[in-house]
């Protein structure tokens, strides 16, 4: 079992790293105090989806709380939630990943508790039949079944109808060629409504495996002793090993592309997209994230003082902006709210402001003021052993590399103006941009 060590600004000590022979990694770091968070990290979402199953990711973490061959449906939420625990998971496009935080009780008794249900959960779960529901026809109005299937199948259902869901899906969509980032996390009725038993239990053996998988301990706890229990439970019986699936990334478009829908909406929504550079490409997604605060995070932000604050008609009612770092490339996002019979001008006003970028050029005290945000963001996130948990699975899943952490504030503090220039003419060019707006219907 290899180890290695990474300093982690604002903790005590060196985090530590250990991959076992088989891959699976474990991750320790230490914090003080009297709460503890254990995680487990899977690098599938739906990157690793195509047509004929996209959904599936967040379908099976659905499925992963309903029993194992220890405890039935229920137990493992019931048990934990008597310990003061937060129990969840989530999905997204590169993961999937489960965590349990809560005090470590008399004795570290609650805190063992909680790794040994934990790891029963990650290792053996059963996806029984009568939780997960029968596949059925989607559109035969008759069934009425309320079991985990058309639970998930409610909630995309739901989501569907949030006009913000129906833009970004627009935009999303026409930002891809082939990638399967062009899909909706949450899958389709369709999809979800014929998956099968078997189809869930091959999906979990094939991406549920120890290359796969991190899991992550922060607290104040014996590190040998959580170690070695973590290589005792953490078995991965019959695995399908498999190298994960490569994905041809996809070019940004060449030229602006507009693209409108409709839906039962009384005002307007709109979304500027791009493709930008990989999250392990960390001195570039830092000056996007620098970008976004100037230009539209806050009450500050360029967008809204322009836009809003200052503009003699109200056109805008929201806008914003928001970078999203991926493995395969980040979504750079300018989204707002508009008057719908202000459309022209909407779009218009958006593409001066995103030419002032360069035009107007970003003073020293825009940078300055934005570094000053990303550090106390960056410190607030070593504040609790869940936001600790959090932030290094996202570098170990999502950049593969926790050691990143070391080099974010040297970085950050080393980045210029004109580093965001060249960040903007390189990624945020209007020719590279997909727009996509939602109408109200006439």
């Amino acid at each position: 079992m290899n180890k290695t060590l990474v300093k982690y600004p604002f903790l005590t000590r060196d985090v530590e790293i250990y991959e076992r022979d088989n891959g699976h990694k474990i991750v320790l770091a230490h914090k003080e105090g009297e709460m503890v968070n254990i995680s487990s990290w899977v690098k599938t979402g739906s990157i690793n989806e195509d047509d004929n199953n996209n959904g599936i990711s967040h379908f099976l973490e659905h499925l992963m709380f309903k029993g194992t061959h220890a405890h039935k449906v229920g137990e493992f939420d019931r048990i934990l939630e008597s310990k003061g625990a937060i129990v969840n998971a989530a999905t997204w496009k590169d993961y999937t990943f489960y965590y349990v935080t809560l005090p470590k009780g008399i004795d570290n008794k609650d805190f063992d508790l909680a790794v040994d249900l934990h790891a029963d959960m990650m290792m053996d779960p059963i996806f029984p039949a009568e939780e997960l529901g029968a596949p059925f026809d989607i559109n035969d109005s008759t069934v009425t079944d309320k079991r985990e299937r058309h639970v998930v199948i409610e909630e995309i259902r739901m989501r569907k109808d949030q006009s913000w869901t129906k833009v970004y899906n627009l935009c999303n969509k026409n930002l891809y060629t082939s990638h399967p980032y062009k899909r909706d996390v949450i899958g389709t009725p369709e999809i979800i409504s014929q998956v099968t038993r078997e189809d869930i239990d091959n999906y979990y053996r094939r991406f549920y495996t120890p290359k796969n998988v991190t899991t992550i301990v922060v607290g104040d706890f014996n590190h040998e002793e959580v170690l070695n229990t973590l290589c005792e439970k953490f078995t991965f019986p019959e695995r399908m090993e498999s190298e994960l699936p490569v994905n041809e990334i996809d070019s940004p478009v060449r030229e602006t592309k507009y693209v409108e829908g409709a839906a039962k909406v009384q005002t307007g929504y709109l979304m500027f997209g791009w493709l930008g550079p990989k999250a392990q490409e960390l001195r570039e997604t830092i000056c996007l994230d620098i970008l976004s605060i100037i230009f539209g995070d806050g009450s500050s932000s360029r967008l809204q003082q322009n836009l809003i604050e200052k503009l003699p008609e109200k056109i805008f009612n929201v806008i914003a902006t928001e970078n999203y770092p991926f493995k395969d490339g980040s979504n750079f996002f300018i989204q707002a709210n508009f008057k719908p019979e202000s459309k022209d001008k909407a779009l218009e006003l958006i593409k001066n402001e995103l030419a002032n970028l360069l035009n107007n050029r970003i003073s020293s005290e825009e940078l300055s003021k934005a570094k000053k945000r990303i550090k106390s963001r960056f410190a607030c996130q070593a504040e609790t052993v869940s936001e600790i948990g959090e932030t290094i699975g996202y570098y170990m899943t999502v950049c593969n590399d926790l050691s990143l952490i070391e080099e974010y504030l040297a970085d950050l503090d080393s980045i210029s103006v004109e580093d965001l220039e060249n960040t903007i003419r390189k990624h945020l060019s209007l020719n590279n941009a997909v727009i996509s707006v939602l109408m109200p219907e006439v």
